[in-house]
């Protein structure tokens, strides 16, 4: 996170408060591993006399310049040694980003108890499955409006609407007063999958009195109310009523209501639906069971049973929505698909917002569609996506109906968690009352006052890199994207033991920086500076530093390269005795 941006956020935030780790302190104490400051990697500890209680276990995708990286979860290691005094995990629904580190984290905590939704567990326990050399978990599932008690927590799960069911806050009780964790949510009278949001059930909640509310901030930036589901089922009926050949919808696996939208509408209008991709696949199966998507028989096929039926009575579901470079919507487009080839006449369905950082690959996927002579519909055009997060409108409401006495953004950039906690101040609260942190700060919470502590506890990226967790550091990671941007340019040179010269002519590997064959001149030059170069270092009699030698090598020829090219290849000199 920018430095800048931090210091931006200071005037949001309360006086820190003096550390302390004596066992007996009466305060609570909030870490946020990861989503604060970020959006994804979410973890939160809420600690109280060293009893820990963990809420959510999430990953983020990889950023832009992470080259190799397949996933970035949360740092643990305040967690080390301290594996006895984890009460237990709540999960509060089954996104990635709340629970994709289960696999990666889970195990090396001890194996603690996890309380979820029966979706959120069947998702987990599927994820389980695709990763090697899992512990056999232990989830116990959670009921709205059951409690439960862990240690000096007593936990009511809340449910709220976003899109994917069985998403819980929770109401956390404890010596000092209740906490509540809304969870990612948004208030919708008209949610498909879900009853509608319990506005009674939070009215009650806030005549407990809420000591501190934890409020998701994702959407904090955004004016008004969030788009109800009612609405973007009414303009996706609009596509199905006039598109003549087939549809193919691009959306997250993980959007169950969409899912289920797509599904009722193909039905209504006699098409069959092809589910395209592993975790679109896994997830429907996941949901069928658990009854989450309702689908008559027959209705889901293959992409093998459609190639007999006419155009106008197939649908296509499938992941890609982000241009992602190996999900099945791209592999369509590029013709690798083994069944499936975009044709003259398909509608395509863009129904889900273009992720930051996405832009220029959705666009490539987008004109490479125009190309091929779809129709393309995306949420600019029409309203066929709506956010599961709460908006300005309805985060104010929330503080209204809550009447907490503190409050804690969680779940957002920095922008997102300091325009939230003005977004409050305007909702009445009190500035002081209101404490903006980052992942790694510590926030102290009494009775009567809310601040964040001098201790800082490290929340770093930990990179997951196939089977390998934390192994790719920075130094790795710049070693990647050197190799990324300039490529890399090998040297290997026989030197003799008695006379201390260069045999024959160095050997030169060039990958990702030049072309060997059309670069003679340069090669004719770079073999010079390493005969002389190795020359020069090696001298004549006594020991030789070979360490030294490789170095003033890789150093000379840097440089000789960067002079004739202006690029700076990783070069990688091998000295050779003979």
């Amino acid at each position: 996170m920018e430095r800048t941006a931090v210091r931006k956020a200071e005037s949001m935030r309360p006086q820190r408060a003096e550390s302390s780790h004596r066992i007996d302190r009466g305060d609570l104490r909030i870490i946020p591993l990861g989503g604060l400051g970020e959006v994804g990697r979410n973890m939160m500890l809420l600690e109280y006399q060293r009893k820990i209680l963990i809420i959510d276990v999430g990953f983020r995708m990889p950023e832009e310049d992470m080259p190799g990286i397949d996933y970035i979860i949360p740092n643990i290691s305040y967690l080390k040694g301290r594996e006895k005094d984890i009460l237990g995990i709540l999960i509060t629904h089954g996104h990635y980003d709340h629970i994709g580190a289960v696999p990666y984290i889970v195990g090396r905590l001890g194996n603690p108890p996890i309380f979820a939704g029966a979706l959120a567990k069947a998702i987990i326990m599927k994820r389980q499955e695709d990763v090697p050399n899992q512990p056999k978990l232990r989830i116990e599932l959670v009921e709205n409006g059951k409690k439960f008690k862990l240690g000096a927590f007593e936990i009511e799960p809340l449910r709220q609407n976003h899109s994917i069911p069985d998403n819980f806050g929770y109401i956390i009780s404890t010596p000092l007063g209740n906490i509540v964790h809304t969870s990612d949510f948004k208030f919708d009278d008209s949610p498909v999958n879900d009853p509608p949001t319990d506005y009674e059930r939070l009215k009650e909640v806030g005549n407990r009195k809420v000591l501190l509310l934890m409020s998701d901030s994702t959407n904090a930036e955004e004016p008004n109310h969030s788009r109800s589901e009612k609405v973007i089922m009414e303009n996706l009926e609009e596509i199905f009523k006039s598109a003549k050949g087939r549809i193919i919808t691009a959306t997250f696996a993980s959007l169950i209501s969409r899912l289920q939208q797509i599904i009722t509408l193909s039905e209504k209008y006699g098409r069959k639906v092809s589910p395209e991709g592993y975790s679109m696949k896994s997830n429907i199966e996941i949901t069928k069971q658990l009854g989450y998507i309702k689908a008559k028989k027959g209705t889901l096929v293959s992409s093998k049973e459609i190639a007999g039926l006419p155009d106008s009575k197939i649908t296509i579901m499938c992941t890609g929505a982000q241009g992602e470079e190996r999900a099945v919507l791209m592999r369509i487009v590029n013709g690798e698909h083994q069944h499936l080839r975009i044709q003259k006449g398909d509608t395509i369905v863009f129904s889900s917002s273009v992720i930051p950082g996405n832009e220029r690959t959705v666009q490539f996927l987008k004109d490479q569609l125009y190309r091929q002579g779809a129709n393309v519909f995306h949420y600019k055009m029409m309203d066929i996506h709506a956010s599961g997060h709460a908006n300005q409108d309805e985060l104010k409401e929330l503080i209204s109906l809550l009447k907490p006495k503190f409050l804690l953004p969680i779940h957002g950039q920095v922008s997102m968690l300091v325009n939230h906690a003005k977004l409050a101040i305007t909702a009445g609260m009190q500035e002081k009352n209101i404490a903006v942190a980052e992942n790694g700060n510590v926030v102290s919470v009494t009775k009567t006052q809310i601040a964040l502590e001098k201790e800082q506890v490290l929340a770093n990226y930990v990179m997951v890199d196939g089977l390998g967790i934390g192994d790719v550091g920075e130094i790795v990671l710049r070693d990647r994207q050197s190799l990324a941007k300039d490529g890399m340019f090998v040297v290997i040179a026989a030197v003799d033991r008695q006379t201390g010269r260069v045999r024959g002519s160095p050997d030169i590997i060039s990958r990702g920086f030049i072309y060997l064959k059309e670069s003679k001149d340069l090669l004719r030059e770079v073999r010079k500076k390493i005969i002389e170069t190795v020359n020069k270092s090696v001298g004549t009699g006594g020991a030789v530093n070979w360490i030294y030698v490789r170095d003033n090598v890789r150093n000379k020829v840097g440089d000789y390269l960067f002079l004739k090219t202006q690029r700076r290849p990783m070069v990688l000199p091998v000295i050779i005795e003979v």
